[in-house]
């Protein structure tokens, strides 16, 4: 094989491999820009769709929404939850194993499960 070929090869795998570096590099940085604001909107989705899970089982978020203060005023009496956020709902079959999650501004994870259609505090992290 001539060298001028060798070169030429050479060249084209170097131009090819910086190319790949720097399409890394570039990506790296656009996922690192974009971040926050698609885990803003994940943890946005994630919300409405728990709402809307919610709303479409016939259970009313306001009465969730109260059995959840309930609750935390139960568990933590003369403290305040903050803004509380419904982010999960576990509908299994029948009603008595159905759970709602909710995260509070005060950094806590309640949940509530249904014990004879009541809405009642299962945990508190």
């Amino acid at each position: 094989m001539p060298v001028w070929l060798d070169i030429v090869v050479v060249g084209v795998i170097l131009v090819l491999a910086l190319l790949a570096v720097g399409g890394v590099i570039a990506r790296r940085r656009q996922l690192a820009a974009t971040e926050a604001r698609f885990d803003a909107n994940l943890a946005q989705v994630n919300r409405d769709l728990a709402a809307a899970h919610a709303e479409d089982r016939g259970w009313e978020r306001g009465g969730l929404d109260a059995a959840a203060r309930a609750a935390w005023a139960q568990a933590r009496p003369g403290t305040e939850p903050g803004e509380l956020t419904l982010v999960q709902i576990v509908d299994r079959p029948g009603t008595d194993d159905d759970k709602a999650v909710f995260r509070s501004t005060a950094g806590a994870r309640l949940t509530l499960g249904r014990r004879g259609g009541e809405w009642v505090l299962d945990r508190l992290d």
